[in-house]
Parts: structure tokens; sequence; C-alpha cells
């Protein structure tokens, strides 16, 4: 089993108050230049640098993990998928030997090809589209759901919330952006929806947008207009803000708006911007476990290095980053070298049980997939993302339907 021991995490967890400090070093440590590459700017931009804090926090604590020395090299592609090829191709050739991103689907997609043409292994933290890891590719690793995985654990997740609050909507309007990432939902959704006979409702319009999108009136206006009992979206930041605060500029006051599997909603900016507004939405999201080892670490070293900010508001995001740069750290322990192909290898061995979210232990298929990662639901409740199922992780029950608009 590919991870450090015990004894050495608990004596890990135990100095997560000194984390950072600069004398927590073994000896000779080895260095291995990470690219990582995020949308720091642009439309995606605070997403972006949500990710960028679980790199930022990852080289002294996998210093102290593994034993290995890590370098960033962080390059921004301006939420600009054409931008992403050339980022990645420079950070390789400035010497990066591994590269770690990218949050969207066609800008990891696009790294992707790099990656495999210059045998310089990717770590995709975050991106669902199924295509990155369906070409064959013998660099590019992935430690997050595909979208047909995200949809499944989503739509499962709304029988249990419908079970858990005695309610069987009937119809559904489904909103999306019309991206890479949308795409692949959407087509995630229309293949599955319709074999899941023990879901009550039918979806009796789909509605797509450009996720850079500055007004939705028109679709918001046509989607009221279906009288569908709720709204299923797939969004992202700023399309999702745009489209709650024109809901209750309508007075669109459907039983709710629930993610099957997709950002936004869930994130700091969406409480900040919305206020109360931002109130009971539902995501169905991979999360992190509260109550894991390395959680309580990487929250010690976030309140350490980025005071301000607090994990639950940056849960998904610095989450698989982080685990993104676990996996770097534990594959060049083991590699010993930053030749691609050793690297390479190593990674196909991964076998990492002590994580961060939730799920089994991070294990990579032929593909270069991860097929063991877990959804929680997950509602924004008292001005914060809270999960309501399973029951078993539960911190509240689930409310729904939401009051309207002019109740919250």
């Amino acid at each position: 089993m590919s991870s450090f021991s015990r004894r050495g995490f608990n004596r890990l967890a135990a100095s997560a108050a000194v984390i950072g400090a600069p004398g927590v070093v073994r000896a000779q440590a080895r260095k291995l230049k990470v690219g990582v590459l995020l949308p720091r700017s642009g439309y995606l931009a605070k997403i972006g640098q949500s990710c960028q804090m679980g790199a930022d926090i990852a080289p002294a604590l996998v210093q102290q993990m593994y034993g290995v020395e890590i370098e960033l090299m962080n390059a921004d592609f301006e939420s600009k998928v054409e931008e992403a090829r050339s980022r990645a191709e420079k950070l390789v050739n400035d010497g990066a030997q591994i590269l770690v991103g990218a949050f969207d689907s066609g800008a990891s997609a696009a790294i992707a090809q790099v990656a495999e043409q210059r045998k310089v292994p990717f770590i995709v933290n975050i991106a669902a589209a199924p295509q990155i890891t369906k070409q064959g590719y013998k660099y590019v690793f992935r430690n997050f759901p595909t979208a047909p995985q995200l949809v499944r654990n989503g739509l499962s997740q709304f029988r249990d919330l419908f079970q858990a609050t005695g309610t069987a909507p009937r119809t559904a309007v489904f909103m999306h952006v019309n991206d890479t990432f949308g795409t692949a939902m959407t087509g995630g959704i229309k293949a599955t929806l319709p074999r899941l006979d023990y879901l009550p409702f039918k979806v009796v319009e789909e509605i797509g947008y450009d996720p850079a999108a500055r007004d939705l009136s028109v679709e918001v206006a046509k989607a009221k207009s279906t009288n569908a009992d709720f709204v299923m979206v797939v969004c992202r930041l700023n399309d999702a803000i745009l489209l709650i605060r024109e809901m209750v500029k309508q007075r669109y006051n459907p039983m709710g708006v629930i993610s099957p599997g997709s950002p936004g909603m869930y994130e700091q900016a969406f409480f900040e911007t919305l206020g109360k507004y931002s109130e009971y939405c539902l995501s169905n999201v991979p999360w992190y476990n509260r109550k894991a080892d390395v959680t309580k670490v990487v929250e010690a070293a976030m309140k350490k290095q980025f005071p301000k900010e607090t994990l639950v508001f940056h849960a998904l995001n610095v989450g698989f980053t982080f685990e993104a740069m676990m996996i770097v750290g534990d594959a060049f322990k083991r590699a010993g070298s930053t030749d691609g192909g050793a690297l390479a290898a190593a990674l196909r061995s991964t076998d990492l049980r002590q994580r961060m979210m939730l799920g089994g232990p991070i294990k990579f298929s032929a593909e270069g997939q991860n097929d063991d990662i877990g959804s929680a639901c997950v509602q924004n409740l008292g001005g914060r993302p809270v999960v309501v199922l399973p029951a078993a992780s539960a911190e509240r029950r689930p409310v729904f339907p939401m009051p309207g608009w002019g109740k919250v």
C-alpha cells in the first residue's frame, strides 16, 4: 500500500499547528517541478483561485508526508481553452516534470494532449468530460468522477432527497451551460435518467446557455413558463449567480434548484454575492470528509496560510487539488526519479488509503481513472454549504420544497 505510515501521519496531524514552518524538512529532500494550470482570471477566476489554495499549501505538507520536495510552477490560462495548451507547452519547456489541473474540462482535454505528446504525466484535479480518460493515454490520470459517474451519483441523491422529505415532484426544467463540461453532463443525464424508474419526474424543457453569459432573463422566463416543479441545473459560478438573481427578480418560485453534479452554488462567492438568496440551493457533488485526518491537516494549513478563508467554502476545489498533490508526492517518492516514464509507472500503481474526499482508496484504472469517488447532497443552510444526505453523515435534515424567495 503506497501510503505514509499511520504513526507518521499522526505525528503530522499533531504538528498541524506549525505546518509551513521552515525547520520541518527530511534529509536530502529531492525536488520535482510541478506545473499547476488553473483559470485564475476570466469567468472561472474565483474557482481557479480557490483551487490554487489547495496547491499553495501542498509543498510543505507533501514534504512532511512523503519526504520529497515539490516546486510549484503556476500558470493561469485565463478561462480560455485555447490558452491551456500553449501554457502547458510553456511549462514543459520551462522544466515542469509533471502537470496538475485544470478544473475546466475543455482545458484539461487540451492539456492532456500536450502531456501525452511530451511524455509528462498530467494529474487532473477537477474535470468531468469522459473523453479525457478515454483516449488510450498513458500519461493522464484523473482523481475526479466522469460526467456519467457524477450524473449517476447525483441522480441517486435526488431519490434520497425526495424520500427524506416525503415529496414527489413530477416535472423538471433542465438548465445547463453549453461548454464541454455542460455538454458531457447533458449527455450523461439524457442517457441515464430514462433508465431510473425510481425517479418520479420527467424533464419538460431543456435550456442551454453560454457559461460566460451576462444576462439570463430570457432563459429564466422560458423556464418559468414551463411551470415545472423544480429546476435541475448544471452550472458554473457566475451563471449560477445570474440564474438565482433573475429567478428572484421574476418571482419564479419552483420547489427548489438542484444540481446533479456541478460547481457554483456551494462556492463562497455565491454566498457573498447573493446573501439570503443563496439559501436552500442543493448540489449533489463529490465532497470532503470533515472527520478525515487529512482534512484536519489541510484545514490547519489553510488557517495558517490563508487566515481569512474557511475550508468549507473551498472544500471541493481545495480538496481535489490537494489530493492531486498528494498523488504527485507519493508517486515521486516511489519512482525516485523525475523521468516521465518512471513517474507514470508509479502513478499506475497508486494506492492511497488516507484521503480527504469521500470515496475509497485512490487507485487508477488502466485508463487512468479513479472510479471510487462518492457524492453527498449539500444544501445551503445558514450561510454555508451543509451535508444533508446521506443520513449517516448529514449535519442537518434537508429542506425541500424551499420557501418562496419572499420568505427567505
